[in-house]
């Protein structure tokens, strides 16, 4: 079992490590490419966004070869395959929100009524009240995958970040599941975090290509489908508690973004620059710095999750506080930067009005 486990990893690492180049070179021909048009960019030159291929190609092939054997597994890289899909389109039309959500929401709904679904919530509505459990399984299933699936779009702003926060993701249920037993639930997370770090070494700082729309969906929805597939043997809320820890910072940047938009009466789909990974750079922090920075934190809650998985619920909070405190530092006023940091952004804007008047 350990020898398939591993070759399922390797597997999907190589294929997307060989796919992307192939990417990078394909991209511009379908006019799959990032154009830097607004400050919200970190990049200032045309950037290929078509690594997504690389990713899905890697995780989806390792996964049908090695456990295909499992019908919901083949339901669930259906799935990806067309929230693959969708994002490819919206990255070459550029789709409007409603319609990215509608086709995030048809998806998540095909899931459920293939039974890929979370089923704790059942088991506290009784015999007589199972319609009503069934609403509430559709419901918080659906929200989960949609949720996810956008939680992971959402922090996809600096290089390597998405690829590398979903890596360490995928990794720390990994090992949850191995530990429980739940081997199906392994190989498939073992998959994904080796198609996303295949990509890595192409998207991380300085980048040579974006996953775009098609990686950021498609990841997002994976890790969402796929935590869900491992909480079908043990119907408890302490398996869905884990990958909601180890998704504990990109979660909360999202709800955080959420609130934000709502309190300055702006649409909650528009984007800003009030996200973490912003914020880090406002503070003077470079690309590769900003996006370690948030690695480890997101590790700090994935070792969490892998203690409370195992009912070690003291350390588990111990480590949840120091996460906590982290977000507080970071989410502090940008104003509290080094006073140096301050002066040279200061003195690098002046510097460039001089030449625009020159």
């Amino acid at each position: 079992m350990y020898n398939t486990l591993l070759i399922t990893f390797l597997v999907a690492f190589f294929a997307s490590l060989v796919v992307t180049p192939l990417a990078i070179r394909l991209a511009p021909k379908i006019g799959a490419v990032d154009i830097p048009k607004d400050n919200r960019r970190m990049h200032t030159k045309v950037m290929p966004r078509f690594g997504g291929l690389a990713i899905f190609a890697g995780s989806t092939v390792s996964m049908l070869i090695f456990l295909g054997f499992d019908p919901k597994i083949i339901v669930i890289a259906a799935g990806g395959t067309m929230m693959y899909i969708l994002g490819v389109i919206d990255d070459l039309k550029n789709l409007s929100p409603r319609i990215k959500f509608a086709g995030q929401f048809l998806v998540a709904v095909i899931m459920y009524i293939c039974d890929v679904r979370i089923t704790f919530i059942t088991n506290y509505f009784g015999e007589g009240n199972n319609q009503l459990g069934a609403v509430f399984c559709f419901i918080i299933t659906v929200l989960w995958i949609v949720g996810i699936t956008n939680t992971v779009n959402l922090i996809d702003g600096l290089d390597g970040l998405a690829a590398g926060i979903s890596s360490i993701v995928s990794l720390c249920i990994a090992y949850a599941a191995y530990i429980h037993g739940e081997y199906l639930a392994t190989g498939a997370m073992l998959a994904l975090a080796g198609g996303a770090l295949g990509f890595l070494p192409f998207n991380f700082y300085p980048a040579r290509i974006f996953m775009g729309d098609g990686g950021s969906l498609y990841l997002g929805f994976m890790l969402s489908a796929l935590s869900i597939l491992g909480t079908v043997k043990s119907a408890t809320i302490v398996s869905v508690t884990i990958p909601v820890l180890v998704l504990g910072v990109p979660i909360f940047d999202t709800a955080f973004a959420i609130l934000r938009r709502f309190i300055n009466k702006k649409p909650i789909m528009e984007a800003d620059r009030g996200h973490l990974h912003h914020r880090l750079m406002n503070l003077g922090y470079g690309q590769r710095r900003a996006t370690m920075m948030l690695y480890g934190i997101t590790a700090i809650m994935g070792v969490a999750a892998v203690l409370y998985s195992r009912g070690l619920i003291v350390e588990t909070l111990g480590l949840s506080a120091i996460t906590m405190m982290y977000l507080y530092i970071f989410l502090t006023d940008a104003k509290h930067a080094i006073p140096q940091i301050r002066e040279a952004k200061k003195e690098n804007n002046e510097d460039k009005e001089e030449k625009q008047d020159i």
